[in-house]
């Protein structure tokens, strides 16, 4: 039996139990999902589908239909508008079930659509105006609204690097007057990601940047989100990544989103686009000192002693860069829970975080030799030998192996004063590589 049931309450379990459940006729389920259908379109086979089920089953490639596997004479899908109207009657008559009605569903857009609306907004882009933009980027933030192949319709004619250059245009005139066109081409912008060439050059601008880190210290959460959205996937160029470190406050704009947090996505964007600039920066040693000083490590080392996976791995990844610079290292040397952390993390959270917590264990071993002893040892009273022994038993990269060798050829000697690990043999662990 196919059934819907009525969603749950907060009344208790005894109101649950009075639930009832209603038998979904077959013909109204999709047979590739056994969902009732939506929008019910018929295929060449005369077979019936919900039109967003069977639309995935012919962008992988197939065919046929899947109930009667006969090759498609067409890939055409007629609207079943009667059986659609049968569905909505049965949802109606048992919505005191908790069924609710299905939407009667619009009819898809075509390019040709698509592209009088973009037409309309380089006009208005040509001529600053900025109200008839902002209602053309309304109407195909509708569209997008309304389904998935919409989407596809309006990524697949070029939308992106159209509404990349009137944000480049409008952002150049001034970014409190036009800021409400400017929010709302972020917005549509955010379910396009990642960009072609032609929109990043655009939005890659001196003024889009400038206008997206203004965002950044505006009030509305959403704005600040689709910013960060925007910044996360432009930081991944090198030469973008450089010239968002250069705009006055970002980098503390960031550190900000990181120590007070106000939503968990925009603290992980803030993470990738810290990682991306200090591994992008020609003159990363100062943008590297600037983040050390500000309390970086030592607030990314509270921060990941119980976050979750991809949180973990993005901190981790941010303080093993940070640790390339001397002023890093010293930095995480004299925190305490430094060591403890690194080593915790280890064959814990991930690959990667395995790969970055061995990484700068490693390079805080580079230390100044007045400091080598004592972290060799600390390293060994949390468990560091039996965690990069296992390590490599249990195998990773070739990278991460040769760094946690060293790492072991390193410990060996002070492990005398410890009650710990019999020997290993190294000549034999080099051998493995």
């Amino acid at each position: 039996m196919f059934s819907w049931r009525r969603k749950g309450t907060s009344r208790g379990k005894k109101q649950q139990k009075q639930q009832k459940e209603v038998e979904i006729p077959r013909h109204y389920l999709c047979p590739i999902t056994l969902d009732l259908m939506k929008d019910p379109v018929t295929l060449s086979s005369g077979i019936t589908y919900d039109r967003e089920s069977i639309e995935t089953w012919l962008e992988e490639g197939n065919f046929t239909c899947p109930v009667t596997n006969q090759v498609l004479r067409s890939l055409d899908q007629i609207p079943n508008h009667s059986l659609r109207k049968m569905i909505q009657d049965w949802c109606v008559a048992n919505r005191n079930s908790g069924v609710e009605r299905i939407p009667t569903p619009r009819t898809p857009i075509t390019s040709p659509e698509v592209c009088e609306i973009l037409f309309s907004i380089m006009d208005s882009k040509r001529r600053l105006d900025q109200c008839g933009c902002l209602d053309s980027v309304q109407k195909i933030k509708k569209w997008g609204m309304e389904s998935e192949r919409n989407r596809r319709c309006i990524i697949a004619n070029d939308t992106s690097a159209v509404l990349a250059a009137a944000f480049d245009a409008f952002a150049s005139d001034s970014f409190e007057r036009n800021s409400n066109v400017l929010e709302e081409i972020l917005s549509v912008l955010n379910w396009m990601f990642p960009l072609d060439k032609d929109s990043q050059l655009h939005l890659g601008s001196n003024s889009s940047l400038r206008c997206m880190v203004w965002f950044l210290n505006c009030k509305d959460l959403s704005v600040k989100q689709n910013s960060i959205v925007a910044l996360k996937d432009l930081s991944c160029d090198h030469q973008l990544a450089e010239r968002l470190a250069g705009i006055d406050g970002f980098n503390q704009t960031l550190f900000k989103f990181i120590k007070d947090p106000i939503c968990p996505y925009i603290t992980k964007a803030s993470l990738v686009v810290i990682f991306h600039i200090i591994s992008s920066c020609s003159s990363n040693d100062k943008i590297k000192s600037d983040f050390v000083e500000m309390g970086l490590v030592s607030l990314l080392l509270e921060t990941i002693v119980q976050s979750e996976k991809s949180l973990c791995e993005k901190a981790l990844g941010v303080i093993d860069k940070l640790c390339d610079s001397k002023q890093g290292r010293q930095v995480a040397y004299t925190n305490a829970l430094a060591m403890p952390i690194l080593v915790k993390k280890i064959l814990r959270v991930s690959e990667l975080a395995t790969q970055y917590s061995v990484s700068t264990i490693w390079k805080l071993s580079k230390v100044e030799n007045k400091y080598e002893e004592r972290l060799l040892i600390e390293a060994l009273q949390v468990g560091a030998f039996q965690k990069l022994l296992l390590l490599i038993q249990v195998g990773c990269g070739d990278e991460t192996k040769e760094k946690a060798t060293e790492l072991l050829k390193l410990l060996n000697p002070y492990r005398a004063g410890l009650e710990c690990i019999d020997s290993v043999d190294f000549k034999s662990l080099k051998r493995s590589f």
